[in-house]
């Protein structure tokens, strides 16, 4: 390594936590010592245990006598239930280590000759495939892109004209596509969806789904649980008899950002796809990487299409899912842009590729995700100073027809930070005129009560009035 102004101890335990496997050379030396009369093998050793590092111990013979510290590190591998092995020439050691490292990608699952869609999926059958599925898919590809099969071909036929068969056996993108039960083979293909009314992550999780099932099921409730919980808005019927419902990101934005996610992902990983909803913006986590040439940069122009998943992007593509022209984010900035949104942003974090597309901010009020046009007001101000008003601010305006205490309005939150809990959600209301103190010169008086404003009891009654009008 080149002369750094860094500590030597620094460097190569750092080495140790960005490492997938540590593997120890231990001979009859034992090193330099630091204060503490430990070497910087054993630290290196000790550390890969702490962060569950796979550990391979490869020991050299010797006629020599051991230093004590380094018999005792070499018992210690033995007292972790290490298996080590023992070599005497270099040769020799190629050997034994190439042979461990091939034996511990087939116990990983990593050990493959072709790309993983392409992969046979352990022990499946055509027993495991779905006709009714493989049926959906015909019918949907002729319509979408006048498909060549037609609606009674044989599974078997179908699988092979899609190469979705590994000699004669089902392989994974076949499962994730027409599976029975997909995270039967594949466990951590789920899509994981939150709903967040706080712009972090906190527990309790108001909204948490699971999805299971193949790729276009998955693809299809993680859209539904989004826009089930958007902020929407009716527009008037000017221009026809149906009046617009328009989301604050656009469904096409949405739909974009799951089905990439899900389509690209790396199944390899034992992590889920993750959908987090927060007043402010969506997040869509997806476990992987960019392969070259791709780069967040060239997300944002034109460029070729580069599926991680080539098998499992054809019947997407086939069912108008994907466009496998790659012009998904390309498009998704221009809907963005035609919404009046935020440009969507792309990163990587933690072996993550994440997508944030940011949330249209609203002047008028909204109600149970329903934002009300002001000549709907009946007289009641626009809220100004807040974009949204979330279920749990509705259910507190509720709670505030009497007067009540913050710990009573935690816990209709879920929170337990009650300074955050003022400046996040009671101060939004009170600055909008909907909630008041009852003792507003003592703000952090023991006594403190909050209780609903003439403008927050208005726009409870426009509330119900616009419910039992749907």
């Amino acid at each position: 390594m080149p002369a750094q102004d860094r500590r030597a101890d620094e460097i190569y335990l750092d080495e140790v936590r960005k490492c997938d496997i540590y593997i120890g050379l231990f001979g009859c030396d034992y090193g330099s010592q630091d204060a503490e009369g430990i070497s910087p093998t054993e630290c290196e050793f000790d550390l890969a245990g702490e962060l569950s590092k796979p550990r391979f111990i490869f020991v050299k013979k010797s006629t020599a006598r051991c230093h004590p510290k380094m018999a005792a590190l070499i018992d210690k591998a033995g007292s972790c239930q290490l298996i080590r092995r023992h070599f005497t020439s270099l040769p020799e050691l190629i050997a034994a280590v190439y042979a461990s490292l091939v034996h511990y990608l087939e116990d990983a699952g990593c050990l493959r000759t072709g790309p993983f869609d392409a992969t046979a999926a352990r022990d499946a059958t055509l027993e495991d495939i779905s006709t009714e599925k493989v049926q959906w898919f015909l019918s949907r590809a002729r319509n979408a892109r006048d498909y060549a099969l037609a609606e009674t071909t044989p599974v078997i036929d179908v699988l092979t004209h899609l190469d979705l068969l590994d000699k004669g056996k089902p392989n994974h993108a076949a499962i994730l596509l027409f599976g029975v039960k997909p995270q039967r083979f594949l466990i951590s293909s789920e899509v994981k969806c939150m709903h967040f009314h706080t712009l972090e992550k906190h527990k309790p999780i108001p909204s948490y789904q699971i999805f299971k099932g193949t790729v276009f099921d998955m693809v299809d409730r993680a859209v539904d649980f989004v826009m089930s919980k958007l902020n929407r808005s009716v527009g008037t019927r000017e221009l026809g008899p149906q009046a617009p419902v328009e989301y604050d990101i656009p469904q096409e934005v949405v739909a974009e950002g799951i089905v990439n996610a899900v389509a690209h992902r790396d199944y390899t990983s034992n992590a889920s796809v993750e959908v987090q909803l927060f007043p402010d913006r969506l997040e869509i986590w997806n476990p992987g990487i960019l392969h070259p040439p791709l780069t967040l940069e060239k997300l944002l122009l034109p460029h070729a299409s580069q599926p991680n998943n080539p098998l499992i992007a054809e019947p997407l593509f086939l069912t108008k899912y994907i466009e496998k022209a790659g012009s998904g984010t390309v498009d998704m900035l221009k809907r963005c842009r035609m919404a009046g949104l935020r440009q969507p942003e792309f990163l990587m974090d933690s072996g993550f590729f994440v997508l944030t597309i940011w949330r249209k901010v609203v002047s008028e009020p909204v109600v149970q995700g329903e934002r009300i046009q002001p000549e709907s007001l009946s007289g009641v101000d626009k809220i100004g100073t807040m974009s949204a008003l979330s279920r749990h601010q509705v259910e507190i305006l509720h709670k505030c027809l009497i007067d009540t205490g913050i710990t009573e309005l935690l816990e209709i939150a879920g929170r337990t930070d009650r300074t955050k809990f003022r400046n996040q959600v009671l101060n939004p209301l009170i600055e909008a005129d909907l909630l008041e103190m009852t003792v507003p010169d003592k703000p952090r008086s023991s006594k403190q009560k909050y209780r609903l404003t003439e403008k927050g009891q208005n726009l409870l009654i426009i509330r119900k009035k616009v419910e039992g009008e749907k």
